[in-house]
């Protein structure tokens, strides 16, 4: 069941990018932290509702034991929503989405396990075209600024700035999937249901954090209820982050480039309802990425 969480995490994000996309105000200086505050409001709620439904009694240590995890989760997600106001203007993507294939490296380094040639291939496969696809869409999107002869602020061109964000997004997150691999898979250090609250719970006291400080102390107006866009995209957020903890759980060291994939289903999604018009480049990618998530669901099969 790992192989389908996955496909369901990298749907779900894939398409909460759309929103993330449509919802972000370049010249909205706290974007961030409202893109944070919606996201922990709505995981909060889902976690609450998990609870009662499946009657479960959540021990609140856990949130302190699952900490290291949902800390390095948030800050890496905070880092991508600043990220946003720069993404057209520098190689966020590619750079972003090797985060999968670092983790999936670091476990296999500390965690050596035997792997199938399929396995092997799948992760490459997978790996190289969705850097390679996030490269192209880098390049198209430089071609469409020079054909529209914009001016490019210099602090927004390629440079110190632009490349740090997804830089520490790619380390930090990286480094929080190689954490959940050990705490899920490789040592059993908590339970699916209990790590899944923990992170939901931790970012809604986070989301409280951010709110006040928007409202009270930067005097921010901000009405949850009327950002729609961040509204899908926090749900959507949620969605995945429900189908990932089962995901890691069952096969971290696949899981988590095959989760990296969540890219093309956003360049999909942006071709469909925002009518962008993709390259023949890269509809090669998307189909290398397919090949390669074909050959792990082949594996995942025998």
């Amino acid at each position: 069941m790992w192989f389908i969480f996955s496909i369901f995490t990298a749907i779900a994000w894939g398409a909460a990018n759309l929103f993330y996309k449509k919802g972000s105000n370049p010249d909205d200086k706290f974007s961030h932290l409202k893109i944070v505050t919606m996201v922990g409001f709505v995981m909060g709620i889902h976690a609450v509702c998990y609870m009662v439904i499946k009657d479960i009694t959540f021990d609140p240590f856990d949130m302190i034991r699952y900490l290291p995890v949902s800390f390095m989760y948030i800050l890496s997600m905070t880092i991508g929503y600043i990220g946003l106001r720069y993404i057209e203007l520098s190689i966020a993507a590619p750079v972003q989405n090797s985060a999968g294939a670092v983790s999936a490296i670091l476990l296999f380094i500390f965690f050596p396990r035997e792997m199938s040639f399929i396995d092997i291939a799948g992760i490459i496969i997978v790996t190289i075209g969705v850097i390679g696809l996030a490269i192209f869409e880098k390049q198209a999107e430089d071609r469409a600024l020079k054909d529209a002869n914009q001016t490019i602020d210099p602090k927004f061109q390629l440079g110190f700035l632009a490349i740090t964000f997804p830089i520490l997004y790619a380390l930090i997150d990286g480094l929080g999937t190689f954490a959940d691999g050990i705490y899920l898979d490789e040592l059993k250090l908590i339970s699916e249901d209990s790590a899944l609250l923990a992170y939901e719970f931790t970012f809604f006291i986070v989301a409280v954090l951010s709110y006040i400080y928007l409202r009270f102390i930067k005097k921010e107006t901000f009405m949850l209820f009327k950002e729609r866009d961040k509204g899908f995209a926090a749900i959507l957020e949620t969605t995945g982050q429900f189908f990932y903890v089962f995901a890691m759980a069952g096969n971290a060291i696949i899981a988590a480039p095959l989760i990296a994939a969540h890219g093309i289903f956003s360049v999909i999604l942006s071709r469909i309802f925002l009518k962008e018009v993709m390259s023949p480049r890269q509809y090669i990618m998307i189909g290398i990425v397919m090949l390669g998530i074909i050959f792990l669901g082949v594996s995942e099969g025998l």
